[in-house]
């Protein structure tokens, strides 16, 4: 189980790159990733300084344990290629494109970052009918590849399928739950995505509850309002990692050696259980340690 396996990103907090008020604020925010947008919020005529901003602030640094990720325009626009160098030579933890829809863009967008410092990772925007059906393809292009994370875009999946997003976001569920098994089988991490009614924050927590359920690792965000829910739901319950660390204690009594069930606290536990309760011990310990930070 690698450190990067077992890190929070509960919360992806979007800040548009043009906004240096923005930027600086987000060095002390409670986000577990801070994404410098240089796409969606950021108007034409400021692309340019946007992109010269995030670089910067990715050099200056001072994040402290926060994953720091560069949104790109894409690569079809008269931004992308500007882009993808510049984030390429800035460095942060991961670059995020937008409209992944087919294994070939994240072979395009690799190439593209070719440059960049093996750490800095690929994260993909999944938001396109075309993706839908090519989910399994674009995870299992992670093998040699820098892609690391899904990110769902519903906004602009909504808008290309023409469906309404319904408090249930019953149009969207088989698509997000497709893309978290698809993550799981290549071991990337799969991120829900913005809640766009800012100020209903019950709506927040009960679509971050349902995202939770479905197992991706957090969601991204496009307000400060909207960290603590976000940071609270997609935390394990304590409930579950007592009963985790229930499960490894029990299989690491001599007396159970080799048996592959067991019966812990009135619940059955199955080896299979094993490597997920001691994922999710070391889960809570590491977002234990980056909420004292």
């Amino acid at each position: 189980m690698s450190a990067d396996t077992v890190r929070p990103r509960r919360s992806a907090l979007y800040m548009p790159a043009s906004n240096a008020r923005a930027i600086e604020k987000a060095r002390s925010l409670p986000c577990d990733v801070v994404i410098l947008d240089l796409e969606d919020a950021v108007a034409p005529e400021m692309k340019a300084q946007a992109r010269d901003a995030a670089v910067a602030a990715v050099k200056a640094g001072g994040f402290g344990r926060r994953e720091v990720v560069i949104r790109v325009n894409g690569l079809g626009t008269p931004w992308g290629a500007e882009d993808l160098a510049a984030a390429a030579e800035a460095g942060p933890d991961a670059v995020l494109a937008p409209k992944i829809s087919g294994a070939a863009d994240v072979a395009t967008y690799d190439a593209a970052l070719g440059k960049a410092p093996a750490a800095t990772r690929l994260w993909a925007m999944i938001e396109t009918c075309d993706a839908m059906f090519e989910l399994k393809a674009i995870a299992a292009a992670s093998a040699g590849t820098r892609l690391a994370a899904f990110v769902m875009g519903l906004n602009d999946l909504a808008k290309e399928m023409r469906a309404r997003q319904t408090p249930d976001r019953a149009a969207f569920v088989p698509f997000m739950a497709m893309a978290v098994a698809a993550a799981r089988a290549h071991g990337l991490v799969a991120l829900d995505g913005v809640h766009n009614e800012i100020d209903d924050l019950d709506l927040l927590e009960t679509t971050s509850r349902q995202a939770a359920d479905m197992g991706f690792d957090g969601r991204s965000l496009i307000h400060p309002t909207h960290l603590a829910i976000c940071n609270r739901a997609f935390a394990p319950p304590a409930a579950e990692v007592a009963w985790a660390a229930a499960v490894v204690k029990a299989f690491a009594d001599p007396a159970n050696e080799g048996r592959g069930a067991l019966r812990v606290e009135g619940r059955l536990a199955e080896r299979l259980h094993l490597s997920e309760a001691k994922r999710l011990i070391a889960l809570a310990a590491a977002i234990e340690a980056a909420d004292a930070a």
